[in-house]
């Protein structure tokens, strides 16, 4: 799973750092949210993070134990320490991901969020984190899919969760193969494991997971550069302030090393972006 094309990454980082957090929804403006958020952190001494349980390496919590661990949730922890405060997790997803931050569950969204128009429409992100490829899932069991250029074809069967980055781009790519979406990311791991479709869509660090818990699953990796997303941290419309904070303090861990070691830690080296 060797990452590509570090070129194209840093034109694609290079523009989304010249655009994330500019964008804003009509009528809205810089100053429509409470300009005192970073206050209320300091006050509280609590930085309150939105996550999404479920991904691996990024923000997991374990079934078993119950105990969270990713690079988010490490490096959650690191902003929270330098905003004088604790972070407290609360749970989220990429469905409910907007609706979250704009009805204040969360001050911040950590669980790499994908940097994508519709998204920078309506929130208000930091300085890309990381950056990873679109991969596919299949069963070690499935005769159609042996190669990338197996899945758009007729009567191939591709699946992506609702919310997704991985839902607009496969819109927009597929040409011949049938797009399914379903609600959850489990139950597009359904859908391949019991041959209802024949690939899930998917990223870096969620199909460690797949290969690591899963002997059913195949990787299929493109041959070259397919569509690389920066991911980064998010936050409401407006937090000018908090936004600005956080990119000092995620550009600190960057330079002494923080944001690598926890990425070593879970095996994301490949996919930090610099």
């Amino acid at each position: 799973m060797k990452f590509r094309n570090i070129a194209r990454l840093a034109r694609v980082l290079a523009w989304v750092l010249a655009s994330a957090g500019a964008a804003l929804p009509l009528g809205q403006s810089a100053g429509a949210n409470p300009p005192d958020r970073l206050q209320r952190i300091a006050s509280s001494h609590t930085l309150r993070v939105c996550i999404w349980p479920d991904y691996y390496g990024i923000s997991f919590r374990n079934p078993k134990t119950q105990q969270l661990t990713g690079i988010d949730i490490d490096n959650a922890r690191e902003v929270a320490v330098a905003l004088g405060a604790t972070a407290q997790f609360v749970d989220s997803s990429f469905a409910t991901l907007i609706d979250d931050l704009h009805n204040d569950r969360c001050d911040i969204a950590m669980f790499a969020i994908g940097i994508t128009p519709q998204r920078q429409a309506k929130l208000r992100f930091t300085q890309p984190h990381l950056a990873s490829d679109i991969y596919a899932i299949t069963t070690k069991s499935n005769r159609r899919i042996q190669r990338w250029d197996d899945i758009d074809r007729p009567g191939s069967v591709v699946v992506v969760a609702k919310g997704t980055l991985h839902e607009s781009v496969m819109k927009e790519r597929l040409k011949a193969a049938e797009l399914r979406v379903v609600d959850t990311p489990a139950a597009r791991e359904q859908e391949v494991q019991s041959g209802r479709a024949d690939v899930f869509m998917t990223d870096f660090p969620f199909s460690r997971r797949m290969l690591d818990f899963n002997d059913w699953a195949r990787l299929i990796s493109p041959p070259e550069t397919y569509h690389i997303t920066p991911y980064a941290w998010a936050m409401a419309p407006g937090e000018t302030a908090l936004q600005a904070r956080v990119d000092q303090i995620l550009a600190a861990m960057k330079r002494d090393g923080r944001l690598m070691a926890h990425a070593h830690r879970y095996g994301l080296a490949p996919i930090v972006a610099r």
